[in-house]
């Protein structure tokens, strides 16, 4: 268990985890004329003549603004702007002592979808990436299709895409270790927000088709207009169990993804599930089924999101890695494809997948390396 008081006085006592310092050395005049006064002036003419330099004569070229409102933290829900801001000051820790990419945590006001595209456009001049947290659905899938569309540097939602990616990785590897094919395996994953509705869309670009969604409602349907449009269009695109609620359609999933709540996922279900099944129970700070309860049901292959079972499924997998590979090559959208190649180069990590051993640890060396260079041959080939 985590010591709040330590958490507590440490934050404290640095007023966060995170602080600047200098990239140059102003000790003397003549460093204080070229790092300021009077040099400045000559960039800022020079830039003015061609705005593009501003990524190699300032730190525009290599800062990623982490930017939440606070509606979506995850296991804690709606929690504001203000009580946002340690989670992605943590990110941008994570950032910089990962991949040595350079992160600032920006807190918006909650309003709606026009004002925050604004304020992100507003400020799109002073960043070389955009890295969306904790934004609730499904305001977040116009938020991020819009920046997509208007800002010309890399747009990411981690909640999405990096949830995704780190599960397509292990799902890779889980269905080598049970001996089936991915692409034809029938999975059902079980929370359809951001994260649920982005590894749907990343399962669907890999290939597979025989997947269940099911959220709080039962099962998403086309027509059922209590779900929002992004969770019905998904439907089109899939082949789903027939059934209405969980019970109903566990029966004879080869995998079952969960990124909703705790314990919703019983023993007896697993049971129901095909033979060799996979149990991403991914919940934060209590999964779905804790693992010794799947393996029990006949569970094969079990995950979470948690560092004290074998195989966390964890955005921080993700990305560093990601940034750095999208900083250093110049690629300006994190496309389907582009996330198809960084899972594949994640789970190729691991040369003899087993039961405990699908992901590559949080700590392991060349992680964000894989990352990265998957990143960088993407751009290369396409």
């Amino acid at each position: 268990m985590v010591d709040m008081d330590k958490v507590l006085s440490i934050h404290e006592k640095h007023k966060g985890v995170l602080g600047i310092l200098p990239e140059f050395s102003v000790a003397t005049r003549n460093e204080l004329s070229e790092a300021y006064t009077p040099g400045v002036a000559g960039l800022a003419k020079l830039i003015e003549s061609n705005p593009e330099d501003k990524n190699k004569y300032t730190m525009s070229g290599k800062l990623v603004a982490i930017i939440t409102d606070g509606s979506a933290v995850l296991g804690l829900g709606n929690v504001g702007p203000a009580a946002g801001l340690p989670i992605i000051e943590g990110k941008a820790l994570l950032y910089k002592s990962f991949s040595g990419v350079d992160a600032i945590p920006l807190a918006f006001a909650q309003g709606t979808v026009d004002e925050f595209v604004s304020g992100v456009k507003n400020m799109e001049t002073s960043f070389a990436g955009i890295h969306l947290e904790d934004i609730a659905a499904p305001r977040v899938f116009e938020i991020e299709k819009r920046l997509r569309e208007e800002l010309s540097i890399p747009v990411y939602h981690d909640d999405q895409t990096g949830t995704a990616i780190v599960v397509l990785a292990g799902l890779i590897n889980a269905a080598k270790v049970v001996g089936k094919d991915l692409k034809s395996m029938k999975i059902l994953i079980n929370g359809i927000g951001a994260a649920g509705v982005a590894t749907a869309k990343l399962l669907i670009a890999a290939g597979v088709k025989n997947l269940t969604l099911v959220d709080i409602y039962g099962v998403v349907t086309a027509d059922d207009d209590r779900y929002n449009s992004y969770q019905r269009e998904l439907t089109k695109e899939i082949n789903q169990v027939e059934g209405s609620t969980l019970d109903e359609v566990i029966e004879g999933q080869d995998a079952f993804i969960g990124l909703s709540d705790a314990k919703v996922l019983s023993v007896e279900q697993v049971r129901k599930m095909s033979s060799e099944a996979i149990v991403f129970a991914l919940a934060n700070p209590v999964p779905e089924i804790l693992p010794e309860e799947a393996i029990e049901g006949g569970a094969a292959v079990t995950a979470t999101g948690s560092a004290q079972w074998p195989n966390q499924v964890n955005n921080v997998l993700a990305f560093p890695g990601l940034f750095k590979g999208l900083l250093a090559s110049g690629v300006k959208s994190v496309d389907m494809k582009l996330q198809v190649s960084v899972a594949t180069g994640l789970a190729n990590m691991i040369e003899k997948p087993d039961k405990d051993n699908i992901v590559p640890g949080v700590f392991d060396n060349g992680v964000v390396d894989a990352v990265s260079n998957a990143v960088i041959e993407y751009s290369k080939n396409n």
